[in-house]
């Protein structure tokens, strides 16, 4: 087993006894319209916060046709106070209605078809694929992102590079739980700002890059 492999089964065993991030719960139900809604409500706002959100509004919309029957106003209160809620609001209805009416009420499969709705960017895409659908696809949000390069897996200055760094050294396998897994442990332990490398499961293996100070 190589230096990376070993360091992130290491990292997967360290996370276990953390709340697994509000998307990946929210995948549990199997349907990648949830998934893409939650990914949608997660964007800048706490798992939490995202989690009691998502139950609120599944509760009265679960598909995109009853989503379309929801204003405006009611959809803001029902997912209040995720950041940017009434802007959320926008999209949610407007996908929702994409799909219902483009897409036969079937969330599109595969990323082209994703990335053509309004305001799904490539992370989304890549998580909705792979917590979705189960298709590999690595999604690089801020954590993977700082993370990766931190180790010293990659050496790269934007989401879309690392992305790719990551499709040569990650086996496909792990590809879709390699998120849920660099969340939790970014959520966690390996922090933007003084990190708890006293903690870490995986200092020794780690380079430290950027990190000035840490616990």
């Amino acid at each position: 087993m190589n230096i990376i492999l070993k360091t992130f089964k290491s990292i997967e065993k360290q996370v276990k006894v953390f709340e697994i991030p509000s998307v990946t719960e929210v995948s549990l139900y199997n349907d990648p319209y949830l998934v893409l809604i939650s990914c949608i409500l997660s964007l800048r706002t706490k798992d939490k916060t995202t989690m009691r959100a998502c139950h609120r509004l599944f509760a009265e919309a679960d598909n995109p046709n009853k989503m379309m029957r929801l204003n405006l106003r009611r959809l803001g209160r029902l997912i209040y106070p995720v950041g940017f809620y009434r802007n959320k609001s926008r999209v949610i209805l407007e996908i929702s209605k994409r799909i219902a009416t483009d897409f036969s009420g079937k969330v599109p499969g595969n990323l082209e078809g994703l990335l053509g709705l309004k305001g799904v960017g490539r992370k989304t895409a890549n998580l909705v694929l792979g917590l979705g659908f189960g298709i590999p696809a690595i999604c690089v949000d801020t954590h993977v992102h700082r993370i990766s390069n931190r180790l010293g897996w990659v050496k790269t200055r934007s989401a879309e590079e690392t992305e790719q760094a990551l499709k040569n050294i990650i086996p496909k396998k792990y590809w879709i739980r390699l998120n849920t897994i660099l969340v939790a442990f970014g959520q966690n332990i390996c922090l933007p700002v003084s990190p708890y490398c006293s903690n870490c499961a995986v200092g020794s293996y780690c380079k430290k890059k950027g990190v000035l100070r840490w616990r």
